[in-house]
């Protein structure tokens, strides 16, 4: 399962090292909030995806430790719903980047 999140990682890392070049200094991130100016966010506010993939990832691997160790219905439905989260955040991070540039 760490592989699926090294790899989600990596993916993402990447994608935003192969496309630096072209990324404006300010991204849409932001799209709950009024169309304009109030979207935008600094470029490395994408981060953002990637650091709550990683806290959501970690946070359900505790909860299946700390509360369900005996429980493998919920094992395995936090085990999916880990790797949704990690792809999900990845398709969202590479189709943002993707976008823009």
């Amino acid at each position: 399962m760490i592989y699926i999140l090294l790899t989600c990682n990596l993916l993402m890392i990447m994608t935003f090292l192969w496309r630096f070049s072209t990324l404006p200094p300010q991204i849409p991130l932001f799209y709950s909030k009024i169309v304009g100016e109030e979207q935008l966010g600094d470029t490395w506010m994408i981060f953002i995806l990637l650091i709550l993939a990683n806290v959501f990832y970690f946070l359900n691997n505790y909860i299946v430790k700390r509360f369900f160790s005996q429980n493998e219905f919920v094992k395995t439905i936090l085990k999916f719903l880990n790797i949704f989260i990690l792809v999900g955040f990845s398709l969202i991070f590479i189709k943002i980047i993707f976008l823009i540039s």
